[in-house]
């Protein structure tokens, strides 16, 4: 298959390349243009590459040559080896990319528009969330005399008790912690370009005041807030904290502490959200928290029903 770089972590097959160069362009400004948050860029990168990959794999010869039947072959051979939600995002990502070339008189219609996809309703999320005092091990349990483990301790309670996504805590500057009333407060960017601002819990609080004086950090106000260990110096650098060096770190906290819960970035979100509605929290409010613009998105991290089920559970007296 013959491959070229776009914007140069971006692939376009064969199949872009032999529509024209309009088509190329085009596809570009898709990703480029049309699509601004880098997560979503990366997905849906990765989910139009491989439908490419399927369709010169079946003798497609064109990106203008894709007709429904391809979608719907993809889509259901997706749905069989893969989760409903996987296929879904995948079908959602070729949809959008379809109607952006119609848009560009690419192609003279979108050949995924009347393509369903797999059924899936969601209740319940799937992220795993810890118990509050596992959650008070993990943190307890950090080495706090080196700037990793200020770092490490000043990562986790911002996911935990400011309810951050970790994509939003890692794009945080040292000046996105303020003091307003006399309170440390902090501003998180959001999906979407929202700004999100909310004050420290007092726990927080402290673990920031120690991570950025400890470190020296706070002198840098215009630099990232999380920041990588630079190779035998054991001292923070300037570059940001990748997502997944921070995903690596916090399972490793995990199993120092004694937690062999398979936790992920998410998790402590989710647990700082399900502690506070335990303790008499209201839905709206931790909404308005976590910046969520529903409820609904709420209530899957909400996990107080798990204790009722173990309850029940329990109920067989065997």
């Amino acid at each position: 298959m013959s491959q070229v770089v776009i914007a140069g972590t971006l692939p376009a097959s064969a199949l872009v390349v032999s529509a024209g160069e309009r088509a190329s362009i085009r596809f570009l400004e898709f990703f480029a243009s049309h699509i601004r948050n880098p997560n979503t860029r990366r997905a849906y990168g990765g989910a139009v590459a491989e439908f490419l990959l399927w369709c010169e794999a079946h003798g497609v010869p064109s990106i203008s040559a894709v007709q429904p039947l391809h979608v719907a072959g993809y889509i259901e051979e997706l749905t069989r080896a893969r989760s409903a939600p996987t296929a879904k995002q995948r079908l959602a990502a070729i949809r959008m990319l379809f109607d952006w070339l119609v848009v560009g008189q690419i192609v003279p219609m979108n050949p995924a528009a009347s393509v369903r996809g797999p059924s899936h309703s969601v209740k319940r999320g799937r992220t795993p969330v810890l118990d509050p005092q596992e959650a008070r091990q993990i943190l307890d349990a950090i080495d706090v005399s080196t700037p990793a483990g200020l770092r490490d301790r000043a990562l986790i309670g911002l996911m935990v008790y400011s309810f951050a996504r970790i994509g939003a805590a890692l794009a945080m500057k040292v000046d996105d912690v303020f003091v307003q009333n006399r309170r440390l407060w902090v501003r998180l960017h959001e999906k979407g370009g929202k700004r999100h601002e909310m004050p420290c819990h007092h726990n927080l609080e402290v673990y920031l005041h120690a991570y950025l004086n400890g470190t020296g950090v706070a002198e840098d106000r215009r630099g990232p807030l999380f920041r990588t260990i630079g190779r035998g110096t054991r001292n923070l650098t300037r570059t940001p904290l990748p997502q997944a060096n921070a995903f690596m770190m916090i399972r490793r906290r995990a199993l120092a502490a004694g937690i062999h819960t398979a936790i992920g970035n998410h998790t402590f979100r989710a647990t700082g959200i399900t502690t506070y509605l335990k303790n008499g929290g209201t839905l709206e409010k931790a909404a308005a928290m976590a910046n969520h613009s529903s409820t609904r998105t709420t209530q899957l991290y909400d996990r107080r029903a798990d204790a009722i089920t173990l309850d029940e559970v329990e109920r067989v007296l065997i």
